[in-house]
């Protein structure tokens, strides 16, 4: 099973400039558009660490679900929440032939922690020997920073600044996280198992 994240965290959904307030950062200084960019890439880094540590996508965007055989025959889990759509299943088999199933066959269980795609009949279609099946989701709390709620927000606030702050420690580990980003997110994480992820971790 592969969870492939299709698009970044758009540009324009980075709160740059808000992050630089936090950051108490001034403005109109010589080479700003360097500094934006290193701003970025924290804010990005933050995202993902958190994103990896909760199971929960911040922005809305598209992910591609891959597996060879579903866990339940009426039932497949989603390793990413909050799930908004599915757009698409696909069925490819061993030859490489694909098959789109049709919208009508399953419908999507929303659920905060363990979203599903649900069969509408008895089971989902059959994935067969050697094959595989495709699941084309959008997940996401908001398409904007301004929609995510206030704590999330908060936390990659905070741990962005911490890269920030530390960004010359060659020493920080890469689990490493401040206790106030830890107890922002802990409602929001559960555990997770047997997912390999391209973009979530």
């Amino acid at each position: 099973m592969m969870l492939v994240e299709e698009t970044n965290v758009p540009l324009a959904a980075l709160p740059v400039e808000e992050f630089k307030a936090h950051l108490r950062l001034g403005s109109g200084f010589a080479g700003a558009g360097v500094q934006d960019a290193v701003l970025v890439s924290f804010l990005r880094a933050a995202i993902a660490a958190i994103e990896a540590r909760t199971g929960k996508a911040l922005i809305l965007r598209p992910f591609t679900y891959t597996v060879e055989r579903w866990r339940e025959t009426a039932a497949q889990r989603l390793p990413v929440a909050p799930v908004t759509a599915v757009s698409s299943v696909t069925i490819t088999d061993a030859a490489g032939t694909a098959e789109v199933v049709d919208p009508g066959d399953y419908r999507l269980r929303p659920d905060a922690q363990a979203p599903q795609l649900r069969a509408t009949g008895s089971c989902l279609p059959v994935i067969p020997a050697g094959g595989s099946a495709a699941v084309a989701f959008s997940a996401g709390y908001a398409p904007d920073w301004a929609g995510l709620p206030a704590d999330l927000g908060q936390a990659v606030m905070l741990l962005a600044a911490h890269y920030y702050e530390y960004r010359d420690e060659t020493a920080l580990g890469q689990g490493c996280m401040p206790f106030g980003v830890t107890t922002l997110i802990e409602r929001y994480r559960m555990m997770r198992a047997g997912f390999v992820a391209g973009g979530l971790g």
